[in-house]
């Protein structure tokens, strides 16, 4: 009886939690952090504080709240692991909900994440980063509660040698961006401050994370300059160099994919990262990290692995071009680009057994368009015609693109918004062609 009681108790408090509106949720969230007493709730410089008076490391969770689908290795898994509360006992935790008036300068991340985690001294300096995100629903590939711990553990042991590993960690912060806080950037200063209203309608005053990355995009397109590929392409994942990482651990290598940079640069399976660039390595965060720094006509960059125990050290050499075989469709700010270059629409490669049946060359591009927006400027696909189902095979003359993400690197950068460029589209095995507006 008790323990049907406590399962109508949890069906209940989900249905509640699926009743509430984003409001209700934030605000909720808001009065558990506070009732619990374990979380400094968005002030970083409260944390800081806090952590010069007690000489513990800082951890500062990035949440977005109300998040249906982000990462499911959120607060509440954290405090309840067995392993993972201990170690956060030894921090000074916060946890920010909201970009707003965040420094850039010092807290630079993948931006397209709803979860990440800052291991850091109260001077500034970084020990780590962890969260890493590859897919827009997929989580288990990328973090763990059991990775967190261990990035965590290295991170303490960084803190006790702190003086001795400054040379190391200088890497770890990164140089000034476009703007300092986000509220600066020309696309959010007219729409947001520094501060979340949590009085008034708190969902629409926050400054999402992935608006950052748009903000930073939005501002190379209005000057009429090229956006930069570490801007188009950030963070890359190990993925893109032919590294399959373990997520349990803070560097394992699991895969090494074959021909690919890695391969080519003598990475093996089993081989446990240890530095790149001289910074230690605590998570596959770390080593996007370091991946996001390296220039993107390319370069070389030393790694220390530890080859059965034995130490062995690396040249991963990455060859001009690298960056652009990561992936960008998963991202919350692809749609951006999507508004940009593509009036709203959202494409998928079509696979090389139903090209026969459509009459398309294995060779030709064969994009379907797999949405068209319905509303303001992503409905300027729509409006030139556009259809669900349509197969792109010509894009202002390519027809070499194999998915998206290669088509937004060409067109972000090869025309302005105000230009219009020709598509040619396969519907019903007719093929026309059609004028689609760049935007801004």
């Amino acid at each position: 009886m008790r323990g049907a009681l406590v399962a109508w108790c949890l069906l209940a408090s989900v249905c509640l939690a699926q009743q509430q509106s984003r409001e209700e949720k934030v605000l909720a969230d808001r009065a558990h952090a506070a009732a619990q007493g374990f979380w400094i709730y968005n002030d970083i410089e409260q944390g800081l504080v806090q952590a010069r008076l007690t000489g513990k490391p800082l951890l500062v969770l990035l949440r977005c709240i109300p998040c249906e689908e982000c990462v499911k290795l959120d607060d509440a898994l954290m405090e309840q692991d067995p392993v993972v509360r201990p170690l956060l006992e030894q921090f000074v935790c916060v946890r920010q909900v909201s970009t707003n008036g965040l420094d850039l300068d010092l807290f630079q991340y993948d931006t397209d994440q709803s979860f990440a985690v800052f291991l850091m001294n109260a001077d500034g300096t970084i020990y780590g980063r962890y969260g890493t995100r590859s897919d827009r629903t997929k989580w288990e590939d990328d973090v763990s509660v059991v990775g967190l711990g261990q990035a965590m553990t290295k991170a303490l042991e960084l803190h006790r040698q702190h003086g001795s590993q400054a040379a190391a960690l200088a890497g770890k912060k990164g140089k000034p961006i476009e703007f300092r806080r986000p509220e600066m950037a020309p696309a959010l200063r007219e729409k947001y401050s520094g501060k979340l209203v949590f009085e008034t309608n708190v969902v629409k005053s926050c400054i999402h994370c992935h608006q950052i990355g748009e903000a930073r995009r939005e501002f190379y397109r209005a000057e009429g300059k090229p956006i930069p590929e570490a801007v188009l392409f950030p963070y890359p994942h190990p993925k893109a160099i032919g590294l399959k990482l373990d997520p349990k651990t803070c560097g394992d290598v699991l895969a090494v994919t074959p021909d690919s940079p890695a391969d080519k640069s003598g990475f093996q399976r089993g081989d446990r990262i240890q530095r790149m660039s001289g910074q230690p390595i605590l998570s596959m965060a770390d080593v996007q990290w370091v991946l996001h720094n390296v220039d993107a006509g390319g370069g070389q960059v030393q790694v220390d692995v530890l080859r059965q125990d034995r130490p062995v050290s690396l040249t991963l050499s990455l060859p001009t071009g690298w960056r652009q075989a990561d992936d960008l469709s998963w991202r919350v700010s692809s749609w951006g680009l999507s508004r940009m270059v593509l009036g709203g629409m959202r494409l998928e490669t079509i696979p090389a057994e139903e090209r026969t049946s459509l009459g398309i060359m294995n060779s030709s591009m064969a994009l379907r368009v797999k949405s068209v927006g319905q509303y303001g400027p992503h409905a300027t696909a729509k409006k030139a015609g556009f259809l669900k189902g349509d197969i792109i095979v010509n894009y202002d003359g390519q027809t070499t693109f194999a998915n998206e993400t290669a088509l937004f690197h060409y067109a972000v950068n090869a025309h302005p918004a105000g230009e219009s460029v020709a598509v040619d589209v396969v519907r019903e095995g007719k093929t026309f062609r059609l004028m689609l507006p760049m935007q801004q």
